[in-house]
């Protein structure tokens, strides 16, 4: 799971795309050294818990309309009748977009449907016997906090990292949880592998955050609870491109 995840801040849906001026320090964008082809830039968390308007089925299609490249599909709770229903109707809508979805926590949940991966926390599956059940094409995500538990991604044979949270978020209170971008650089620059950054992205933070070394970012309620999920996933995909372009 991609575990500081929460809080992203949601914007109003009439604002347009912001971009901040942050120059970025010593940072540049990294390139095709870190890129990997099966990891997206906008990955877009589905939930059912912050929001029951819409299915995790619907969310990932609105999601996919605006210009997310990655579905993670995330229910913690539930019977697994349910769980296994929910996750089918959303890995058709990715497959139909020639999206990967990948599943928070729950392996088994993947590999009954037929999903590109997982995305594993800390205490979770561990990545190497995932690694090993799912073969050497599948996408398995891990959750870090540090640059440490960077690496051990790394070695464990992951293939990108979720690092956050990078900015304080309304889940996690504790100011000393939130990495920043500063830690975020170190860590970029310690693998070789794409790391996406979780926790309080906002659409002015895209660019000064990838500008510190991430390869995308991940966004929960700022796209899940907007009245406009689409058009939201829209302005964080414009900012996400736009940085990239003046890289």
């Amino acid at each position: 799971m991609v575990s500081p995840s929460d809080g992203e801040q949601s914007s109003p849906d009439d604002e347009t795309a912001v971009e901040s001026n942050t120059d970025g320090g010593d940072h540049s964008i990294h390139d095709a050294a870190q890129q990997d082809g099966r990891v997206g830039r906008l990955h877009v968390i589905t939930d059912f818990k912050l929001q029951q308007q819409r299915s995790h089925a619907e969310l990932a299609r609105l999601a996919l309309r605006g210009g997310a490249d990655t579905i993670q599909f995330r229910q913690k709770h539930g019977g697994i009748r349910n769980l296994l229903s929910q996750a089918r109707a959303t890995q058709a809508v990715c497959r139909d977009a020639s999206m990967p979805m990948i599943v928070d926590d729950r392996l088994d949940v993947a590999q009954a449907v037929g999903a590109a991966g997982v995305h594993l926390g800390r205490e979770d599956f561990p990545i190497r016997e995932a690694r090993d059940l799912l073969g050497p094409d599948a996408i398995i995500g891990a959750t870090a906090n540090t640059v440490a538990q960077v690496e051990d991604a790394l070695e464990d044979g992951a293939t990108y990292v979720g690092l956050g949270p990078v900015f304080k978020t309304g889940s996690k209170r504790n100011p000393k949880s939130v990495v920043g971008l500063e830690t975020l650089a170190e860590a970029c620059d310690a693998v070789p592998i794409p790391v996406i950054a979780i926790g309080g992205i906002t659409h002015d933070r895209v660019r000064p955050t990838l500008e510190a070394g991430a390869y995308g970012v991940a966004v929960l309620s700022a796209i899940a609870t907007s009245n406009n999920p689409e058009r939201a996933a829209a302005r964080f995909r414009a900012a996400i491109d736009g940085a990239l372009r003046t890289a």
